[in-house]
């Protein structure tokens, strides 16, 4: 996994948070979330759409390795990794939209492209 902020929580949350995370881009195709959560998972659903575009067995199994639901990473491989297969990464897009109530956190919408 590449290098991720912290977001003060322990190794294991985190990468739990992360692939929580990644698993619901990719089943709702967007999702809205602070701006720094957001810019730590484009990397790692970029990874996911890539081994979606490779397509094969091992591809597979790294993407089910990571993905948490099953369905999702049928999904990843049959419908949302041919939509890109001309596309060279820049799979993601991240929206600003304000402040969130409460701690002013700059939230911001993740979504495919």
């Amino acid at each position: 996994m590449p290098r991720q902020a912290k977001l003060g929580l322990r190794t294991d949350h985190r990468n739990a948070m992360f692939r929580n995370m990644v698993t619901s881009l990719l089943r709702h195709e967007k999702i809205q979330t602070t701006e720094t959560r957001a810019k730590s998972i484009r990397s790692l659903a970029e990874k996911m759409i890539t081994l979606g575009k490779r397509g094969d067995l091992h591809a597979r199994r790294q993407a089910a390795a990571f993905i948490i639901d099953q369905e999702v990473v049928a999904k990843l491989f049959s419908d949302i990794a041919p939509k890109y297969a001309e596309r060279n990464g820049g799979y993601t897009r991240i929206v600003k939209i304000g402040p969130r109530r409460g701690d002013a956190a700059e939230m911001v919408l993740i979504e495919l492209v």
